[in-house]
């Protein structure tokens, strides 16, 4: 995949995100979303960033699988029940991306929702990558 990631200097700077990434290639791989589930399918973690750290873990293992890279990732949409305990933790889930995935930013967004699928967990992330 060739990835042009934009950043129009009209909008303010991201950080940890793109505002827009223009992916060129041939196959699409949709991830489902991914919580803080262990192999027995267990919610592990107690704390925000311990589950986002398994959640992304998951999500990069899904996109592996596929043959993809973290830097192929065009969008991630993080779901998180408490969006302010997630600004809290901001630098820190940040740090955890970047050890994980990278500095090759996908389009994301964070959205607060009232509870995930694992009533345990609470962060929850899924996206989309484009293949050469």
């Amino acid at each position: 995949m060739t990835a042009e990631r934009l950043n129009p200097p009209e909008l303010s700077p991201p950080t940890g995100f793109s505002h827009a990434v223009v992916a060129t290639g041939t196959r699409l791989v949709f991830l489902a979303g991914q919580t803080a589930l262990d192999t027995d399918g267990k919610v592990v973690g107690d704390s925000l960033p311990e589950q986002f750290e398994k959640a992304l873990t998951n999500l990069l293992t899904a996109l592996r699988a596929a043959g993809a890279t973290p830097a192929d990732l065009a969008r991630v949409t993080v779901y998180a029940t408490d969006i302010e305990e997630y600004r809290a933790h901001a630098r820190e889930l940040g740090a955890v991306w970047r050890r994980l995935a990278g500095r090759d930013y996908p389009a994301m967004a964070v959205v607060e929702v009232v509870r995930l699928w694992d009533g345990q967990a609470l962060v929850e992330l899924d996206g989309f990558a484009v293949l050469p």
